[in-house]
């Protein structure tokens, strides 16, 4: 037996059968096993000779499948859900069919074509120049990763040295890989910055800290990272403030807009943005509230030209696809070996135009006003931060971290929701981050009536 058999076929169409009972269904939670009770049930899959198509099929149909929980699940309301458009979903079927390496302009022209106009248009929506462009990583930590790779060679050029140590500024509702990426990878310090009441970076905060710091502190600095929808509250910092700081300073302006960028697509909450315009970076996650699968992070720089600078790899093999005045996706972020990842999220673009988008996302936000409005009519929790954007954070009254470990269980065990406890300011709580337009109001009132 060799890997190109007749059998292939039939394995196919089953595989492409299954996707299409997926494609079709409502989005099943199942539930997560232990690795002791996945090895009961599945035993050892991988064996010199094969367990057979039919039997792998069995496999993961009836016993790996159901013991992952399904994202797009409406009333899946934990960390920060994602809900692919159906289309989306189709065509990120025919992308791992179809060997297409996206890698450079050479090998992937019209898959790189293809992207560039979906990365456009996020571009538009920020407001950044004509000539801005970028690539799609795999998620928003390799995302932030590059761009602020991009920055400090950027920045190192234009002063023509570097200090004893880099720093980047941030505050404590900055996303986790941002700092883990600083200080685990780049081997920079982090300036923590405290958050105003909400969370919030502000201008006036870092303008505090520089009235206080050393010179050797200030010059240390190479770029400030400003989130445009905190992963935990949901809130967009003072980016409009932070960013004139930056240029004050001559720092790169990072934003970080994984989760909270799809926002710009909503007139209702467009004037939370201002300032993302001045952005030397931007990134935002389709996959999570613009409807796109994993992976897909939209990385976009103001001036490309910086990033192709600090991430263009050299070698003899590589001369042919680092040509002049090609679009090379490699040449803008840690990576070159890449799959199309935007290409998903193009398609359902071009097949429902970006008004679907617009009504979508504002959908969520009408819902996630109608959650607050529950929330407030209710004795039993309690609204801890006003929401910006679709998250909602609250807490039961009286309720210890064991009382909502005990609840959120329950609600899985059920398959009723996903919903999982959080912290905010050191005390338990939880949170509702809605980004699916097919979750409803019933569903939420349904999950906090079952915490009375």
């Amino acid at each position: 037996m060799h890997l190109y058999t007749d059998a292939t076929d039939r394995m196919a169409r089953a595989l492409a059968d299954l996707c299409l009972d997926r494609l079709a269904m409502q989005a099943p939670l199942d539930e997560t096993l232990t690795p002791e009770a996945l090895l009961e049930k599945a035993g050892h899959t991988v064996t010199e000779t094969g367990v057979g198509q039919d039997e792998a099929l069995r496999l993961w149909e009836h016993v790996l499948a159901p013991a992952c929980l399904s994202i797009d699940h409406p009333r899946y309301l934990s960390f920060i859900p994602g809900a692919p458009s159906k289309a989306a979903a189709a065509f990120d079927m025919l992308v791992g069919a179809s060997s297409v390496y996206a890698g450079s302009w050479l090998e992937g022209s019209g898959a790189v074509f293809a992207e560039n106009q979906a990365l456009r248009w996020i571009a538009d929506l920020a407001g950044l120049p004509a000539e801005s462009g970028g690539v799609f990583v795999q998620g928003g930590t390799i995302g932030n990763l590059s761009a602020l790779v991009a920055a400090r060679a950027a920045v190192q050029h234009r002063r023509g040295s570097r200090p004893d140590r880099w720093a980047v500024v941030l505050t404590d509702e900055t996303h986790s890989s941002v700092k883990h990426a600083l200080e685990s990878v780049m081997d920079v310090d982090v300036v923590l910055i405290p958050g105003d009441e909400r969370g919030r970076l502000t201008g006036s905060a870092i303008r505090e800290w520089l009235a206080t710091a050393t010179d050797k502190q200030r010059e240390s600095v190479f770029a400030v990272v400003a989130t445009a929808g905190t992963t935990n509250l949901g809130v967009v910092d003072d980016l409009a403030g932070v960013a004139d700081v930056a240029e004050e300073q001559s720092w790169w302006f990072h934003v970080d807009g994984a989760y909270g960028g799809a926002g710009l697509a909503a007139p209702s909450v467009r004037h939370l943005y201002e300032g993302v315009e001045r952005a030397d970076s931007f990134i935002v996650d389709p996959h999570k509230w613009l409807f796109a699968p994993f992976d897909c992070c939209a990385l976009i720089y103001r001036d490309p030209v910086l990033a192709r600078a600090a991430h263009t790899q050299k070698a003899g093999y590589l001369d042919p696809v680092t040509v002049e005045g090609e679009w090379n996706p490699s040449d803008f972020a840690i990576q070159l070996t890449r799959r199309a990842r935007g290409l998903p999220f193009w398609f359902s673009l071009a097949v429902h135009g970006t008004r679907a988008y617009t009504e979508s996302v504002e959908r969520t936000l009408s819902i996630t006003r109608a959650g607050r409005a529950l929330i407030e009519a209710a004795d039993h929790v309690r609204l801890l931060v006003e929401p910006d954007l679709s998250v909602l954070i609250f807490e039961r009254v009286g309720w210890t971290d064991a009382d909502y470990a005990a609840w959120s269980k329950r609600l899985l065990d059920q398959g009723y929701a996903f919903v999982t406890p959080t912290r905010h300011h050191g005390r338990v709580c939880t949170r509702f981050a809605i980004v699916n337009p097919l979750t409803t109001a019933d569903d939420l009132a349904g999950i906090l009536e079952s915490m009375r």
